[in-house]
């Protein structure tokens, strides 16, 4: 049987990542913290660095922009993916397989020895975006959400810092 999954979703700011800390930190150390994120820039050099600098001992972090289904089948332990939303923009630019990149993770997560917890941004309650790219990349997320809430065990929203329970 497969340890706990639990699928984080909300807005930008909305407390996701403090909320997933909180969670994966509730199991033994050492914890896995998978980073899809790429700095490309200093601004967000500095939000790296700030996620970085609130976790202290006992956290592992490996900054996996695509390869995240074998980043997974390495960590032993517990894993916090943060986040899928990233990684999902890494994959369309790169002109990577969505399908069979999903079908990879949702692999890697059956079976699991340890919890893992995955934080994703919801773009889908916004206005319908004004390019094809950007509305192919909002199809490919709410579909990529659908799938893994249909395999996470749980599934919180977070609005404001405040978590509420989807499943």
């Amino acid at each position: 049987m497969s340890a706990p999954l639990t699928l984080i979703l909300g807005g930008a700011r909305s407390g996701k990542s403090l909320a997933a800390e909180r969670l994966i930190t509730a199991a033994p150390p050492p914890w896995h913290y998978l980073a899809t994120a790429e700095a490309y820039d200093e601004e967000m050099r500095a939000r790296i660095a700030a996620h970085r600098a609130r976790r202290g001992a006992g956290w592992i972090t490996e900054e996996t922009p695509l390869a995240i289904a074998a980043a997974l089948a390495r960590a032993p332990g517990p894993v916090l993916l943060d986040c899928l939303t990233l990684w999902l923009s890494n994959l369309l630019l790169g002109g990577h397989d969505i399908d069979a990149e999903t079908d990879a993770l949702e692999a890697a997560l059956a079976g699991r020895p340890a919890p893992v917890v995955l934080v994703a941004n919801e773009v889908g309650l916004g206005i319908v975006p004004d390019n094809a790219l950007a509305r192919r990349f909002r199809d490919a997320a709410g579909r990529l959400h659908q799938r893994l809430a249909a395999r996470a065990d749980r599934v919180i929203f977070m609005v404001a810092g405040l978590e509420m329970r989807v499943k």
